[in-house]
């Protein structure tokens, strides 16, 4: 204490501690979701790690000590068995979720075909309807306090040229998020987006083969440099432990700068 302060001061390491938490990682099997699989359980959660793809559910899963679950989340029977055999074999309820699902199917405003825009939606907003939805409903039932941690987009903030309809399911996501972290904040349930800009990830690793794509994504950013999947694992991590207890609604930028240069300089 001093002589103006007499507040208590926490122990901050032990607020970023997830022990006796049961948290699913939707997404889990490469890239943000490993890393943040990882970030997760070397704090002290007990993690389901899911991928639609079985080798990398089992592959992160093993290497975490967390439990294997492979489905398809845009189907909300799958979401339920999700809520139903990842409770089970963590052996409680579920205290919340990071959510890493998205791709971006790259066409003009104008020749989006009707299937890719209900493609986009599925595969970046529907899927984050069910899996709240879903799990929400089991953490209030239960009375479980706890997250939810969606990956949203700058793009959901910004222009998304020639990927309009992922712009679209993007800006919707963040909106629900506001909506949930109203809706369940009284339970005990708060709830943030990531908005990440360009990582390299093994997908856009895979786009950017050439060296100078990467060397010119970088220049974009005012730190002169991609972000890694680390960077947005952290930032998950930090929504989902108590160093972030009065945030929620909330959708954190992780980009590096773009979205705050002077768009006026460029001319």
């Amino acid at each position: 204490m001093t002589s103006t302060d007499q507040s208590p001061v926490p122990g901050y390491q032990e607020l970023l501690r997830l022990d006796d938490r049961n948290l699913v990682v939707v997404g889990a099997g490469q890239g943000m979701g490993r890393q943040t699989s990882h970030a997760l359980a070397q704090c002290g959660a007990r993690v389901v790690c899911v991928d639609i793809d079985e080798t990398r559910a089992r592959e992160i899963a093993e290497e975490v000590g967390g439990v294997p679950w492979t489905g398809d989340v845009t189907k909300a029977s799958e979401v339920a068995r999700l809520v139903e055999e990842g409770s089970a074999a963590l052996g409680g309820p579920l205290g919340g979720f990071v959510d890493i699902i998205g791709m971006a199917e790259w066409v003009g405003a104008l020749d989006t075909e009707e299937e890719t825009w209900d493609a986009q939606f599925d595969i970046n907003l529907r899927h984050a309807y069910l899996l709240s939805r879903h799990i929400g409903r089991h953490m209030v039932d239960t009375g479980t306090q706890g997250t939810m941690v969606f990956i949203a987009s700058v793009h959901g903030l910004t222009a998304s040229v020639r990927h309009g309809a992922y712009g679209a399911a993007k800006a919707g996501l963040i909106s629900w998020v506001r909506t949930l972290g109203d809706e369940l904040g009284g339970h005990g349930i708060r709830v943030n987006a990531i908005a990440p800009g360009s990582i390299l990830t093994p997908r856009l690793m895979a786009a950017y083969q050439d060296e100078s794509a990467r060397e010119r994504s970088a220049t974009l950013a005012p730190l002169k440099k991609n972000g890694l999947p680390f960077n947005i694992a952290s930032a998950a991590l930090f929504l989902t432990s108590e160093l972030s207890a009065f945030m929620t609604g909330q959708t954190i930028v992780v980009d590096g700068g773009v979205t705050i240069k002077d768009p006026y300089l460029a001319l």
